[in-house]
C-alpha cells in the first residue's frame, strides 16, 4: 500500500483550514485517512504560530517508512526544516510567449541597449569635455570677461 502526506481541507466558504494527514493514495482528498499529524491555516500569517502546527516526530517515521509528500506539504515542511524545498519547474513550452510576442520583446531589448549605450556615450563625452576644460590655461576666461565697448 503505498501513503502519502497531503492536506486534506476543512473549513467553510472561502475560509479553508487544512490537516495535514497520511492517506492512502487511492482514497479521496477529503476522505479516510491512517493519521493526522497537523495543521496549516493559511489565512494566517506565515510568522503566527498556529498557522503551522506538525507532529514532528510521527511526521519523520512516516517519511522513514516512505511515505510520499505532496508538493505543497513539502513546501510546507520546508518551512520548519523537515524536507527540502521543491524544485520548481521550467514554464512549459505551451505557454510560452508566441513568435510575434517573441519579437517584440526582441525589439523592446533591443531599444532598450541602445538608448543606454546613447546614455553612456554622451556621460563619456560630457567627461571628456569636463576634462577638456580643466586642462586649459587660466587666461581663456579672463578674456572671455573683458567688456568691448558698445559702438
Amino acid at each position: 500500500m503505498s501513503v502519502r502526506i497531503r492536506l486534506a481541507r476543512g473549513g467553510s466558504k472561502k475560509r479553508p483550514v487544512h490537516k495535514i494527514v497520511v492517506a492512502d493514495k487511492r482514497a479521496p482528498r477529503d476522505g479516510r485517512f491512517i493519521e493526522a499529524l497537523g495543521s496549516y491555516n493559511p489565512l494566517l500569517p506565515k510568522d503566527h504560530a498556529d498557522a503551522l502546527r506538525v507532529n514532528v516526530e510521527a511526521a519523520k517515521k512516516w517519511m522513514a517508512q516512505g511515505a510520499e509528500l505532496t508538493e505543497r506539504v513539502q513546501k510546507l515542511f520546508a518551512l520548519i526544516g523537515l524536507a527540502e524545498k521543491p524544485t520548481i519547474h521550467e514554464q512549459p513550452k505551451k505557454s510560452a510567449p508566441k513568435a510575434k510576442a517573441q519579437e517584440r520583446l526582441k525589439e523592446a531589448q533591443e531599444k532598450a541597449a541602445a538608448a543606454r549605450e546613447a546614455e553612456e556615450a554622451a556621460a563619456r563625452e560630457a567627461e571628456e569635455a569636463a576634462k577638456a576644460a580643466q586642462e586649459q590655461p587660466a587666461e581663456a576666461p579672463a578674456e572671455a570677461t573683458q567688456e568691448q565697448p558698445a559702438e
